[in-house]
């Protein structure tokens, strides 16, 4: 039995596990968005960082990554990493991949996705929506064991780019943390 993941954040250009295979493509009905709170990579619970979520978007699609990992032991590895990698993610999602945007049938079903819900009882770490001010805002403050809040998100950026995705709202937010660091060294020289 083969499995896949689709990574739509760090998982993109860090997967930290074998695979076999990595596939550039998209999900349908969702959109990326800064709505999760990170408290554990790039923030503390004293001030959380932002990564993305998957939001519910009818006539969306989000481009990433899927993975395939074929081997029973690679599989059960990639698990134990991604469950801790992902814990303040609460839901699992099995959805369609596509590599074609003219495709009417997947490339692959069932692809697992994590997603930070906005169900506050399950998910104590969801921020939920803001301007893209106060998001680019909370960014560039935040800094957790993975390093600075905004190193992810220029990551991200960059790695979307790589293969063509300008994700409008991941720009907006590069561009006005962009804009505000430029600021505060335009006050600080």
């Amino acid at each position: 039995m083969v499995m896949w993941v689709f990574g739509y954040g760090s998982l993109i250009w860090k997967a930290g596990f074998e695979y076999d295979e990595r596939l550039v493509g998209f999900i349908k009905g969702y959109r990326r968005v800064f709505y999760q709170g990170s408290t554990d990579h790039r923030g503390t619970p004293e001030y959380p960082g932002r990564t993305v979520t998957l939001e519910p978007a009818e006539g969306e699609v989000c481009w990433g990554v899927a993975y395939q990992i074929s081997k029973q032991e690679d599989q059960e590895i990639a698990l134990t990493h991604l469950e801790v990698r992902e814990k303040q993610y609460d839901k699992k999602a099995y959805l369609d991949f596509f590599t074609d945007p003219m495709a009417t049938t997947p490339a692959v079903s069932e692809v697992m996705v994590y997603i930070a819900s906005p169900d506050k009882k399950h998910n104590v770490n969801y921020l939920g929506p803001a301007s893209v001010e106060d998001i680019a805002k909370q960014i560039v403050l935040a800094e957790g064991p993975s390093g600075p809040n905004r190193d992810y998100l220029f990551q991200l950026e960059e790695a979307l780019l790589q293969f063509g995705c300008k994700d409008k709202h991941v720009m907006d937010v590069a561009n006005e943390v962009r804009r505000i660091l430029s600021e505060s060294d335009l006050t600080s020289s």
